[in-house]
């Protein structure tokens, strides 16, 4: 395996010695409060359901799809980004259905990358915002994944400075792993250093509807001339707890998206159609699962956040997405975030993702995942309660 080039540029993936330890304690019969992954456990409404039924019942449904998704779906989505954000969309050439975002970046980078080419992507960041690049032949130069002053600063240096001149640039926000949130007034400078710069921006819009505040979150296509640089990615994972499903979208920038449909062309027939048939109905119909969701997080983020404060661990108040990002307790810190995650696993009973998975500069921090009812996260810090009494 260590011969094949691409399997060479991959590191050993972080998560997986925390997950094989996760598994060996269950194996022994212990309950483990599984923070680690971010992956929903409610279930769409009824109606998304019903219609999967009606239409897999269907003889002509199990044919192969259509790999940039069925016009449907994709007039939904086109929908969905006028009455949200007020974006006018052409859906057969600035919309395409992915396989979940994850597939969807991945893709786009085999679409647009040559071998050395220069991506600028946040440190700490989701991995396939990296990683996505780096299998498709990238060198990664690394950016702040705060959007505060300093981002554009090292932005102006990364162009300056670097040897070929960067051509792609990865944002995320409401970010993953460290909940950061990005305003419009953010999106419109950076959709004018891209333009200045000719500079591809890809946007992960994943966690779109999981905000806290009264400010809904911003899309970078509300920006006069974004799409003339800007390709922006959602997902029906968490809006609509439909994670398993594997439907995402990418739209804006019709030559991006025209290069993602020519490479997926050759790669997948599309997601099986009652999916898509039963996504167009949840973007289409009643939209109450996105409140509910919204509330049921932000009742999550405050029983974990307020529980593990009395368990002697304060964290930061996260704004938006399903995450905590936490800095390790000071008695802790010199172990590292591996080394920590471990402790809380063998000893807590709690899993949680080490920080360095997501970069370097995640090293000092775990990222707590709200997948978990209160009760659990409240249990949860019974177990952190007992190990930080230790010291």
């Amino acid at each position: 395996m260590d011969e094949f080039y691409r399997i060479r540029r991959l590191p050993p993936y972080v998560f997986a010695e925390v997950n094989a330890m996760k598994a060996a304690e269950r194996a022994r019969g212990e309950d483990i409060v599984d923070l680690g992954m971010g992956n929903p456990d409610g279930a769409p409404p009824k109606h998304v359901i019903d219609k999967l039924c009606e239409v897999a019942s269907k003889p002509t449904a199990h044919r192969y799809s259509a790999s940039k998704g069925i016009p449907g779906l994709r007039k939904a989505q086109a929908a969905y980004y006028k009455r949200r954000w007020n974006v006018d969309l052409e859906p057969d050439s600035e919309v395409i259905v992915t396989l979940g975002s994850k597939e969807g970046l991945a893709n786009l980078a085999q679409a647009i990358t040559a071998p050395g080419d220069v991506v600028l992507a946040p440190n700490p960041s989701y991995p396939i915002h990296t990683f996505g690049f780096i299998i498709a032949g990238a060198a990664i130069r690394s950016i702040p994944a705060a959007p505060g002053p300093d981002f554009f600063v090292r932005l102006e240096m990364a162009m300056r400075y670097t040897v070929p001149r960067p051509k792609v640039l990865v944002v995320g926000y409401p970010s993953n792993p460290t909940a950061y949130v990005a305003d419009l007034p953010f999106y419109e400078k950076l959709v004018a250093f891209a333009r200045a710069h000719e500079l591809v921006v890809i946007s992960d819009l994943a966690y779109a509807e999981i905000y806290f505040g009264d400010e809904p979150t911003p899309s970078i296509l509300q920006v006069d001339g974004a799409r003339e640089v800007a390709v922006e990615f959602t997902s029906m994972s968490k809006t609509y707890s439909m994670a398993g499903w594997r439907i995402g979208f990418a739209v804006g920038n019709a030559r991006l998206i025209g290069a993602l449909a020519r490479v997926k062309s050759y790669l997948d027939y599309g997601a099986f159609t009652p999916i898509q048939a039963a996504a167009t109905a949840a973007l289409n119909g009643p939209q109450d699962i996105i409140a509910e969701n919204r509330a049921l997080y932000k009742k999550r983020r405050d029983v974990l956040v307020k529980s593990f404060a009395s368990a002697g661990w304060d964290i930061p108040v996260p704004q938006a997405s399903m995450f905590a990002w936490a800095p390790i307790p000071e008695q802790y810190r010199a172990l590292g975030s591996m080394e920590f995650s471990k402790r809380l696993l063998t000893e807590a009973k709690v899993a949680v993702a080490p920080g360095v998975g997501f970069g370097e500069e995640g090293e000092g921090f775990v990222r707590i995942a709200l997948v978990e009812n209160e009760q659990r996260l409240r249990q949860a810090a019974r177990g952190i309660k007992k190990l930080l009494a230790k010291g």
